[in-house]
């Protein structure tokens, strides 16, 4: 059984993980692998459904986690984390549009759409690591 005290390094190596499998996808899919890339962005999608629920569940029992850090790293921390927070509420609806559309076989509407979504969710997925870094490992008292 994993603890809550390990939910946040569980959740950022599931968002490490989405951010590869998001790179492998685009990268198949520009090699005309369709049915590779397929399954490396469902893949992805469940990566991040599994992080989505974790995080719940780390937030329902700690509450929120302050950033100790200070000096020139804390405005830092907090514009990476606002575009991180801002972008992963916007990219539920489009992940879901995406697949949607993708599932749906309506290709030239899904590229459409994933020529945004793609960039948005992985600059979510990385971010989310960097965060947790900067949270949980980059404190330096007095930096």
């Amino acid at each position: 059984m994993i603890a809550i005290a390990d939910l946040p390094a569980l959740n950022a190596t599931l968002n490490a993980l989405a951010a590869c499998l998001l790179v492998a996808g685009y990268v198949l899919i520009r090699s005309r692998r369709v049915l590779a890339h397929r399954i490396c962005m469902l893949c992805a999608f469940a990566v991040s459904s599994a992080f989505l629920i974790s995080y719940c569940v780390y937030h329902y029992h700690v509450g929120d986690v302050r950033f100790q850090g200070q000096g020139w790293i804390r405005p830092l921390y907090f514009t990476i984390l606002i575009t991180h927070v801002s972008l992963a509420a916007a990219i539920i609806p489009l992940v879901l549009i995406t697949l949607r559309r993708a599932f749906s076989e309506r290709f030239p509407a899904h590229r459409k759409i994933a020529r945004v979504t793609l960039p948005l969710w992985l600059y979510v997925s990385v971010t989310g690591v960097i965060v947790y870094l900067m949270l949980f490992h980059w404190y330096v008292p007095g930096s």
